[in-house]
């Protein structure tokens, strides 16, 4: 899979669309089997398949971004969130200038909570996807043992879609490498490595690239009822 589209400008007006989708990704610690690029990985995996079957023009990623509760660790590079949020709006306005009055971003990082402000604060020209109803519903479609809470950082989800979309970077241990945190209330004041060594929090061990085809296979149709907002 590419990671970065290689529409060209004709490409790109062809497609007729009036929305297009950016995939925002980070570059954190994913413990010692996933890459610091895995939200980016999983944003543009999401973001290829949503483009592959909605008329959408698909954008490059945003690979860094709010990840300063993963700062314990080597390899994790944050800006602020004023900042993601200057860059986030500018892009849509550019899309605009050029006659794409509509972007979705397609989150990978749930570390991204300016995004949430900037769509609202865009008075139905943003759309943020997916939130949490669809990631529950697509965990539920692919046969998940997990929960977003019991399984929120390098755990049975991110290892599953990475283990289907990009089997080649997952490293071994993700078997061994199970780390619950029930009681997560400080988080954000004291960073994940409050909660766990290894920087897992969840159950990679239950991963399959079966499960993290059909997770990303319902999202994608579930970004249908999203779309439809823009027509």
């Amino acid at each position: 899979m590419d990671l970065l589209p290689f529409t060209t400008s004709a490409e790109f007006r062809d497609r007729a669309s009036g929305v297009a989708v950016l995939p925002v990704g980070s570059f954190e610690q994913h413990g010692d089997f996933l890459p610091l690029a895995t939200d980016t990985l999983i944003a543009c995996a999401l973001a290829s398949e949503i483009a592959a079957a909605h008329p959408v023009r698909l954008l490059p990623p945003l690979t860094i971004s709010c990840s300063h509760e993963h700062a314990a660790w080597p390899g994790t590079v944050s800006i602020s969130a004023k900042t993601l949020y200057a860059v986030v709006t500018d892009i849509a306005d550019s899309l605009r200038d050029s006659g794409v009055p509509h972007l979705v971003l397609v989150n990978g990082h749930g570390g991204n909570y300016v995004l949430a402000n900037v769509v609202q604060e865009s008075r139905g020209r943003l759309g943020l996807f997916p939130g949490l109803p669809e990631w529950e519903a697509a965990r539920a479609a692919a046969g998940l043992s997990t929960t977003a809470d019991t399984d929120m950082h390098a755990g049975e989800l991110e290892t599953s879609i990475l283990l289907h979309a990009f089997p080649e970077a997952v490293r071994p241990g993700f078997e061994t490498a199970d780390s619950p945190a029930p009681d997560r209330r400080h988080l954000l004041t004291l960073g994940v490595a409050a909660y766990t060594r290894s920087g897992v929090i969840g159950y990679p061990s239950l991963a399959s690239a079966e499960k993290g085809r059909d997770a990303l296979a319902a999202l994608a149709d579930a970004f249908g009822d999203h779309l439809a907002l823009f027509a």
